[in-house]
């Protein structure tokens, strides 16, 4: 097992940035980790890095115990972090030599990782004569030179444009073969494309761990509906296969039901015997997007 945490928690004076999280993670995962801004996401980075410490709980990354020995675990984890922090004012091959040379990389490593990401034609450039996008990659590079088993990747294509993204999503997708990815995005669309599995957290509790193929599989249908007048919950409970719903507006319910057949023929007769009038009716399909907003809204 790659990434063992069991009840994690995090105070910052009283306020509690982690609540008891757990999960764990095997070689050739690829993980989606995400949550509303503020969800803990980040400072749980940072304690599996070994940059801050929990409060209380038990980390271990390729089986090392990463509270009782950050450098030894370090040395196993490549880490992207969300502000990449890099020496703008050093040549890309200069700083990814720079970088090696902590992890006592050969050159060749260091030239194969220019090439991965697709930085060979800007190697011979100052890192601050690089786009954002670019300067993603040296950071990308330079956490891989080392050969880590394990990455973790907050926001690792922000600013990169739509060319860049797919390049980047396949080279994660290669990573991913033979090493454990936690990835981090605010990009479902990214999760869905290059991810295996997600765990969704907000105000740092896991909500969600499931795999991406459970998620498509799911029988649920979200049913949009606008009625001529604000009506009461209760009415909604009438309806058969009702597994959630939200009041969005004053008259529009999004209205979730478990069911193989299609809902908008029920609710379109709800509305006839209990005298409403449909001003809008809408199908969403369940994807990550929708159970997201679902989740974190609620």
């Amino acid at each position: 097992m790659s990434i063992k945490v069991t009840s994690v928690s995090k105070l910052y004076n009283q306020q509690k940035a982690l609540n008891e999280v757990s999960f764990s993670a095997d070689k050739g995962e690829i993980i989606g980790f995400l949550g509303p801004n503020g969800a803990g996401k980040s400072t749980m980075m940072k304690i599996l890095t070994g940059f801050i410490k929990p409060s209380s709980g038990a980390v271990f990354v390729d089986e090392i115990d990463v509270i009782q020995n950050p450098l030894e675990a370090q040395q196993t984890i490549g880490y992207l972090p969300e502000h990449n922090p890099l020496y703008k004012d050093m040549y890309v091959r200069e700083y990814l030599q720079f970088q090696g040379s902590i992890f006592k990389v050969d050159k060749s490593q260091i030239e194969n990782c220019i090439e991965k990401v697709g930085l060979t034609i800007e190697a011979h450039k100052k890192i601050n004569q690089l786009s954002k996008g670019y300067q993603q990659r040296v950071g990308l590079a330079a956490a891989i030179l080392h050969n880590p088993s394990v990455l973790i990747l907050d926001e690792p294509t922000t600013g990169l444009d739509p060319n860049q993204l797919v390049e980047i999503r396949e080279l994660i997708k290669e990573l991913g073969k033979d090493k454990t990815v936690l990835f981090s995005t605010h990009i479902m669309q990214e999760v869905e494309a290059v991810c295996d599995r997600v765990i969704i957290i907000k105000k740092g509790e896991v909500l969600v761990d499931k795999k991406l193929t459970e998620l498509k599989e799911n029988n649920q249908q979200i049913i949009e509906v606008t009625f001529d007048y604000k009506i009461e919950e209760q009415f909604i409970n009438r309806l058969p296969n009702v597994v959630s719903y939200k009041n969005n507006y004053d008259n529009t319910w999004y209205i979730t039901f478990e069911s193989d057949e299609d809902m908008r023929s029920t609710v379109f007769d709800f509305s006839q015997e209990n005298g409403l009038k449909i001003l809008g009716l809408n199908t969403h399909n369940k994807n990550l997007e929708t159970l997201f907003r679902e989740v974190t809204t609620s």
